[in-house]
């Protein structure tokens, strides 16, 4: 017999892996949400701009120490030796609150947002 808190164990888990899959999508593709940058990442140039997006669109080293709840929200990214920190951040669709359910793209916006690390 499951109990209660084993049900809620389990949807918590499978919102975590719809919220990843949701997550990995837009940082991928760059569809299905908003992108913020810093001033600091504004300063670059074209070229290193172009380098630091493919590096969040490529990263995939989630691990249990960086991603305890396995939501995919959050990485760090080296490039040209500079420290990058990537976030994603989950609206309502006024982006005045935060979203009830980040696992449902009908009432959640997503915003990631990429800065220097150094900005963090």
């Amino acid at each position: 017999m499951q109990t209660h808190e084993n049900d809620t164990e389990t949807q918590q888990t499978d919102n975590s892996g719809r919220i990843a899959a949701l997550n990995d999508r837009f940082r991928q593709t760059y569809w299905g949400g908003k992108v913020m940058t810093t001033s600091g990442v504004n300063e670059l140039t074209d070229d290193a701009r172009t380098r630091v997006f493919a590096a969040v669109m490529h990263y995939d080293n989630f691990t249990e120490d960086n991603d305890p709840y396995g939501e995919h929200d959050f990485g760090k990214v080296v490039v040209e030796g500079q420290d990058f920190f990537w976030k994603i951040d989950y609206y309502d669709h006024t982006m005045n609150f935060g979203s009830e359910n980040p696992a449902d793209p009908k009432v959640t916006a997503r915003v990631l947002t990429i800065m220097l690390a150094s900005e963090y």
